[in-house]
């Protein structure tokens, strides 16, 4: 471990490394892939887990100009930050918000009649056209305007509004010979058409990789810029964003046989190394990794040995050489080009929720060299 690793971390016993300049570099190759599409950027759920704030001004530095966020106070603490992006509020405005949207120079997506209803009459209200996206389903069946509320809405007209996109979500992006990608992309082109003068957004991460077709005016990228790959079924074109490791406390040589952690339900043989590692479910490390989980050694893997625990967890280091082990000793957790999506396998569970869960107990440390060019 880095001696300025071992500085921020202080007392903290694990830590999460955050590349911003592979988040920016991972938003520039998209941005050059989806030429002449706009690409924006998602950043909720505090940018899939990793820090909303330091993410977003990385990412505005390096010239995104719009985000997209889920909830109403995601959008306005970024607005704090920055004041001159366009913010777009993916779960639309509700009853009683209007005012922090006006406030906060928010744009919602509209998801259905009702919301529309209510900003055209916030719109009467201040008397100018205001800004917002229009969500039409196509067959993900979750959000989203139908066809024949869409065309109801263009008939009444637009004269309050101020649409900014059209937009759709592609159910099965990620795997791109399902037949719901063909079916979504006609739905789609055929909806848009009903506001023929409003840009249109289809692609999220995968989508952009299904081909020029599905990209339109702008894409809306998010899991992908956190270093999940979106070609699963291929080599991940991203560069890896977030490394997490955590010190050795102690290792046990035994003797004889024993059981290792809860429920006993890991039986180590006479002659095996168990180290224990302080990382846990608290610190979003899954316990479902029970028995599944691979972590590295000086690049040696060494499996989970028993539960995972709250706070900790056990790993079998009886392949690491002895002279490698001792309290201190530097274990990887999560690393290289595919170790979110490869602990995420093996947590029976996908990239975008092994980040998400990952503990503010966490020490984190942001590597930002500085990278501005537009």
């Amino acid at each position: 471990m880095s001696r300025d690793a071992l500085e921020v971390r202080g007392r903290a016993r694990a830590l999460l490394e955050i590349d911003l300049d592979a988040v920016v570099a991972n938003w520039r190759m998209l941005r050059d892939c989806a030429r002449p599409a706009e690409v924006a950027a998602v950043v909720k759920a505090d940018a899939y887990g990793l820090g909303a704030e330091p993410v977003a001004r990385a990412l505005w530095d390096a010239g995104c100009r719009r985000l997209f966020v889920a909830r109403l106070e995601e959008g306005i603490a970024l607005r704090r930050l920055l004041p001159e992006a366009d913010i777009l509020v993916l779960d639309g405005v509700g009853r009683g918000e209007s005012e922090a949207f006006l406030a906060g120079r928010l744009v919602p997506v509209l998801n259905h009649p009702g919301e529309l209803a209510l900003w055209r009459q916030v719109a009467r209200r201040v008397e100018r056209r205001l800004p917002c996206a229009l969500h039409v389903d196509t067959g993900m069946t979750r959000l989203g305007f139908t066809a024949a509320e869409l065309e109801a809405a263009a008939a009444e007209g637009m004269a309050e509004l101020r649409p900014l996109l059209v937009m759709s979500h592609l159910a099965c992006a990620d795997e791109p010979d399902h037949p719901l990608n063909a079916e979504q992309l006609a739905r789609f082109r055929s909806l848009a058409r009903v506001l023929p003068e409003v840009p249109r957004s289809l692609a999220a991460s995968s989508g952009i990789f299904l081909g020029e077709a599905y990209r339109f005016d702008l894409c809306r990228p998010g899991v992908a810029l956190y270093g999940v790959n979106p070609t699963p079924d291929r080599p991940n074109p991203m560069q890896p964003v977030v490394r997490l490791t955590a010190p050795i406390l102690r290792v046990f040589a035994l003797e004889e046989a024993a059981s290792v952690g809860y429920g006993a339900t890991y039986r180590a043989p006479a002659g095996a190394r168990i180290a224990t590692v302080p990382v846990g479910y608290a610190d979003g490390l899954l316990r479902s990794l029970s028995g599944r989980g691979v972590a590295r050694i000086n690049g040696i893997p060494v499996p989970y040995a028993g539960r995972v625990s709250m706070d900790l967890i056990g790993l079998d280091v009886s392949r690491v050489p002895e002279r490698l082990l001792a309290p201190g000793t530097e274990v990887e957790l999560i690393g290289g080009p595919d170790g979110v999506d490869e602990l995420a396998r093996l947590a029976g569970t996908i990239g975008y929720e092994l980040l998400t869960r990952l503990g503010r107990r966490l020490c984190r440390r942001y590597r930002r060299e500085g990278m501005r060019r537009p």
